[in-house]
């Protein structure tokens, strides 16, 4: 689904004046929001943000303040990370 939202001129040069995306930033703010809401979960989130990993969506939260809950399976999945590389 492709969504067109309109911005008044002014606004939107002063909104990408710092140069960054601003379709991005309000896809950004949009997917934070409805995580915050239960609308989303951690996985639907990545998918819709296209994060590769979950360590990148990790520091995407961490840079909003927001701090994702580790679930048993996350620690599992660390150690086990952990453990391969002989640490």
């Amino acid at each position: 689904m492709e969504l067109t939202v309109a911005i008044p001129d002014d606004l939107a040069e002063r909104l990408g004046a710092d140069g960054e995306d601003i379709a991005r930033r309000a896809l950004e703010a949009f997917a934070v929001e409805a995580y915050r809401a239960e609308r989303l979960t951690l996985p639907e989130l990545r998918r819709l943000l296209g994060f590769g990993t979950r360590a990148a969506l990790d520091a995407f939260l961490k840079a909003r303040g927001i701090y994702a809950p580790l679930e048993l399976a996350d620690i599992d999945q660390d150690r086990a990370d952990l453990s391969r590389l002989g640490l």
